[in-house]
């Protein structure tokens, strides 16, 4: 970052803190927001735009290769009158950068002047023609554009330094994504009598990133197809030079079919499983000394002080109305070896017992006991570390929440399966996008490391909303002056010193 650039983003950020430090009030006669005299007038010459970070986002596409391999790979025009399968790609891609919620608002960044000139657009696709472009895909497209984002994927994560291939953490579950239109091709009632589709996400823990989504329709099961993506998504890692690769899922993921060839290959997996009565019956029968208690740790470290906790009016309430009440009272963990009737060797099964109390206002109805098994092939952990890594799976479960109420990936704004798998796609590259800045945050050796490896872990973790209101819409002076497009900050807030520093390092040239 230039000195000037740093000192103005001091400059701004002093002045603010100044507005802000802690004083001693008197009683005010007035309120603090006094504007009244305000009048609007059009600007000739000085353009603005609110979501000045959308050419940061532009720079990492095309830095990291995502806008030519798209061109090359992806063959769905004859003739680009005038736009490329890239420009249709991103166009729904930086519309959800850009605050967009639907596939309409494409209109509103259409006859916006300075968004083109940010971009270098003349134009850009608008709803109509964006979803002419969704119609054209087929399942094998759909599939061809998520190998080219994987490909590129893997040239990001190749610059990464060495210890972030230490171990690859595949995530693999469904959701559903009810619709209320009736002419949707491919839609299906799912278990809970919701109309819509049934997609399954595979993701990287690591980076929270989605590599594979399968559109499938409602009325499929949550596993069906999950293993061939699980082989895609290894060989993918293995290909980005991970050295251990970990599969995780809950129940509906056991892939006991698969459990052995994984296990020859050198990968470990780790699923829900279950709790079938043979199950129960053998965890029932295991000594007294095989259980050990399951302390789990707090969910946060108190920095300061801790504070009294506030009155539990939700338990009140359920005491008072006398509600049916289950209190866990206590959680044992044991293991055994368990072989699959689908499989030739047994493997390690963990199981939770949770000693539960069942109530009814303040009386105690009766206890209950209920297991909760894992399998898995990892030899190296104990029976608790093996519970606590497989409730970290409920990360996708955040990732998930993020693409389809952040996101909104999961609209389905067309009308048949395949059309609505590309918009998914496309949206959903919105996400990618935001996890590879969070890569690409440069870490400088020497006092600033530490902070630099904070701030690009901050962003792998932000929620989508957050990314785009603090990297994203930060309000611009665009101008074109010598074949250069400038983004004049115009205002401050903290993450533009990163969004700055990620610019800059996007313009030198990219090593794998």
């Amino acid at each position: 970052m230039t000195h000037s650039i740093q000192r103005r983003l001091y400059n701004r950020k002093r002045r603010i803190e100044r507005r802000l430090a802690p004083r001693n009030f008197c009683d005010q006669r007035t309120p603090v927001l006094t504007a009244g005299n305000v009048h609007y007038e059009m600007s000739d010459r000085i353009l603005g735009l609110a979501c000045g970070g959308i050419g940061a986002i532009h720079l990492l596409a095309r830095h990291s290769g995502l806008i030519a391999a798209i061109d090359q790979g992806l063959n769905l025009l004859k003739v680009h009158l005038p736009y490329h399968e890239s420009d249709h790609v991103l166009n729904i891609a930086y519309n959800i950068l850009a605050g967009g919620v639907c596939i309409e608002d494409l209109e509103l960044l259409r006859i916006n002047e300075v968004y083109l000139n940010a971009l270098g657009a003349q134009r850009i696709p608008d709803p109509t023609t964006a979803g002419d472009f969704c119609r054209r895909f087929n399942d094998p497209s759909v599939q061809k554009l998520m190998d080219i984002i994987n490909d590129v994927r893997v040239n990001v994560w190749k610059r990464q330094p060495t210890d972030f291939f230490e171990l690859a953490i595949l995530d693999a579950d469904g959701t559903l994504a009810p619709t209320c239109g009736q002419c949707k091709q491919g839609m299906g009632l799912s278990y809970d009598g919701q109309w819509g589709y049934h997609p399954l996400v595979i993701s990287l823990a690591n980076t929270r990133e989605p590599l594979f989504l399968v559109n499938r329709s409602g009325n499929r099961p949550s596993h069906e197809g999950a293993e061939d993506y699980l082989d895609r998504s290894i060989v993918l890692c293995r290909e980005a030079g991970f050295l251990r690769i970990l599969l995780r899922g809950d129940t509906d993921f056991s892939q006991t079919t698969r459990l052995d060839g994984w296990d020859n290959d050198g990968v470990g997996f780790l699923f829900g499983f279950d709790a079938m009565r043979h199950l129960a019956a053998i965890a029932d029968s295991l000594p007294k000394n095989a259980w050990r208690p399951l302390n789990r740790p707090a969910r946060y470290e108190v920095k300061t002080e801790p504070r009294q906790r506030p009155e539990d009016v939700k338990e009140q309430l359920v005491v008072e109305h006398e509600y049916k009440n289950i209190r866990l009272k206590s959680e044992d963990v044991a293991e055994f070896d368990y072989q699959p009737t689908a499989c030739k060797k047994g493997y390690r099964m963990v199981v939770v017992r949770k000693n539960l109390s069942i109530e009814k206002g303040e009386q105690v109805l009766f206890d209950d006991v209920r297991y909760f098994f894992y399998i898995t092939n990892l030899p190296d952990k104990s029976a608790e570390q093996i519970v606590l890594l497989a409730n970290d799976r409920c990360n996708q479960e955040n990732l998930i929440a993020q693409l389809k109420s952040g996101v909104k990936a999961m609209k389905m704004p067309t009308q048949d399966l395949s059309s609505n798998w590309a918009y998914m796609v496309m949206a959903s590259l919105a996400w990618t996008l935001k996890a590879w800045m969070g890569l690409s945050v440069p870490v400088s050796p020497g006092p600033h490391r530490e902070r630099h490896e904070e701030q690009k872990r901050s962003i792998l973790r932000m929620e989508f909303k957050q990314f785009v209101n603090g990297l994203v819409n930060v309000p611009c002076q665009i101008v074109r002056q010598a074949g250069k497009i400038i983004y004049r900050l115009l205002s401050w807030n903290p993450w533009q010193q990163v969004l700055v520093r990620v610019a800059q390092s996007l313009r030198r040239p990219m090593r794998c």
